[in-house]
């Protein structure tokens, strides 16, 4: 397997690379466009703004110096609603081989060695298989609703860890 490597923290062209990798699999699978791209670059852009590693945890995964997979563990509300799981994608050259559930244990240790007392994360129905790892990695359903901020209409899921 060509050199694999996952990286904390920023590295040049996280920005593109991982909005890059959103667009083009929600575009393909799910038709989301413009205002998917925007929001997601936009609050990508925000949480590396203000980006903390005592709090906040990104990872890359690299292979032969491209961007194919990410996870964010965005602490900004750790106190009150808990560490927020973001950006988490594989790209299709990868998915399958094992890296999803290694960024999701390693977002979920994360947030146990911080002490927080709860994770959270939004996504939308028909995600099977990111479901599935996030309830392998004990996340569980606690909301839906039918919303648009991924600019179309889905059904809206929240999941949340409690440690």
């Amino acid at each position: 397997m060509p050199d694999i490597r996952i990286a904390e923290g920023y590295v040049p062209g996280a920005i593109g690379g991982i909005v890059s990798l959103h667009v083009l699999y929600y575009h393909e699978h799910w038709d989301f466009g413009l205002p998917f791209e925007a929001k997601v670059a936009a609050d990508l852009v925000e949480f590396l703004g203000r980006y903390d590693a005592s709090h906040d945890r990104l990872l890359v995964v690299m292979r032969e110096g491209r961007i194919e997979g990410s996870i964010a563990m965005d602490g900004i509300h750790r106190e009150t609603e808990g560490a927020h799981l973001r950006w988490f994608i594989v790209s299709d050259r990868l998915r399958g081989k094992g890296f999803g559930s290694r960024l999701i244990d390693s977002a979920v240790d994360f947030c146990r060695t911080k002490g927080y007392k709860r994770s959270y994360l939004w996504t939308f129905e028909g995600l099977h298989a990111a479901r599935h790892l996030y309830e392998k990695s004990g996340f569980k359903l606690v909301s839906e609703q039918y919303g648009t901020q991924w600019g179309k209409e889905v059904k809206e899921q929240r999941f949340e860890l409690r440690f």
